[in-house]
């Protein structure tokens, strides 16, 4: 039985992460993909995808919802 509740709360601390992060995506692409994925090469593409902003936060969202 307490592992079920465990099971849910880690399930539900998990979806609010997402749905911040995707907020995040739409708003500071960068930001998100830094989260996500630190200073990798996915964030130095997406400062340059930023460029143009809606390319960026396509890229962004894809990062997250991986």
């Amino acid at each position: 039985m307490a592992k079920k509740k465990a099971a849910k709360k880690k399930a539900s601390k998990k979806k609010k992460s997402s749905v911040l992060l995707i907020i995040l995506a739409i708003i500071l692409p960068f930001v998100a993909v830094l989260i996500k994925r630190g200073f990798g090469k996915d964030f130095w593409i997406n400062i340059i995808l930023c460029i143009l902003w809606i390319p960026g936060i396509i890229h962004a969202l894809v990062i997250v919802l991986k």
